[in-house]
């Protein structure tokens, strides 16, 4: 198996009962890349991260790591760093106390540990707060602690599951550059639900829907897998109500690809800027009242919602 991959997955397969959350999903992760792994609610992404940190078993299947078939927890305990989505902190430690702690249980010697705490501290702009109780930070801060604890013993992967979830503006700038600049030494996992913080991030993102892995590529590639051309947007207004379904059947033969989120038609066809104006008549001359037209290039949030639907997931 080559080095130049991180993690390998092969043919994983998690059933619980009758139900198969991960589906036989073969993956390849290289180093030193940040990975976005990204799926609806349910989708089976985290059931897929928790068996490559062996913190799940599979039902079939096999991970490697850095070449090595992972047997057990003690093949990987030391190698992967995990921030989970939820916050775990121990309240009534001091940031500087319980990063090492965590480092002294990896078996860290202490002044190791404590050098570490005090330099992950400080990237993440928390040394004002080394010796506050961990509980009194706000709710972000806590977040970017949360990401110093799973990174405290220096491991070669990290795996951060919405590591921008509750975050400020100033705060989310300041977690992506970080985690750009660790990518440098390490590989990055990530797992949101962030469209746009997935494109500005990640080297390549694999999409996950039903426990099955749908696509994998940069989210370049990604954008242009669902055809070429820009994005139109065209409001419908509610005057006497609006169907969509209707509206799109009459301008349908005039684009490549048509569908309705609310009110709005979004569209997408080779040469738009040129058709706006036959579309927009179309529409009024059979009553459709058009409001705010916007025009943007594809996204990432495109090639998701075209993969997995635009129907909610509980």
């Amino acid at each position: 198996m080559s080095n130049n991959y991180a993690i390998v997955t092969r043919n994983l397969v998690k059933k619980f009962g009758d139900l198969t959350a991960v589906d036989h999903l073969s993956l390849e992760v290289r180093r030193g890349e940040v990975f976005g792994f990204l799926g609806p609610n349910g989708a089976g992404k985290s059931t897929s991260i928790n068996m490559i940190c062996c913190l799940t078993k599979p039902t079939k299947g096999e991970v490697y790591i850095n070449g090595e078939r992972v047997t057990g927890r003690e093949k990987v305990i030391s190698r992967i760093g995990l921030c989970p989505q939820d916050i775990i902190i121990w309240p009534r430690l001091t940031c500087l106390e319980q990063l090492v702690f965590i480092g002294e249980m990896y078996g860290i010697a202490r002044r190791t540990a404590k050098s570490r705490a005090l330099d992950l501290l400080a990237r993440m702009e928390l040394t004002t707060k080394k010796n506050k109780l961990a509980h009194t930070l706000s709710g972000g801060m806590q977040r970017r602690l949360n990401i110093c604890l799973a990174l405290v013993h220096n491991p070669e992967i990290a795996v951060l599951d919405e590591p921008e979830a509750g975050l400020d503006p100033q705060s989310r700038i300041m977690v992506r550059a970080f985690i750009k600049e660790i990518a440098r030494e390490k590989t990055v996992i990530l797992t949101t639900h962030n469209m746009d913080e997935a494109e500005r991030l990640s080297d390549r993102v694999a999409i996950i829907d039903r426990g099955k892995l749908l696509l994998v590529d940069s989210p370049d590639n990604l954008k242009k897998s669902i055809g070429e051309g820009d994005v139109l947007e065209i409001e419908l207004k509610k005057k006497n109500g609006t169907d969509t379904g209707k509206a799109e059947k009459v301008i349908k033969t005039l684009v490549d690809s048509i569908s309705s989120h609310g009110n709005i038609l979004i569209i997408k066809t080779k040469n738009v800027v040129e058709k706006i104006q036959l579309i927009t008549n179309t529409l009024k001359k059979n009553n459709f009242e058009t409001g705010e037209i916007k025009l943007r290039g594809n996204t990432l949030e495109d090639v998701f919602i075209h993969l997995t639907g635009r129907r909610l997931r509980e």
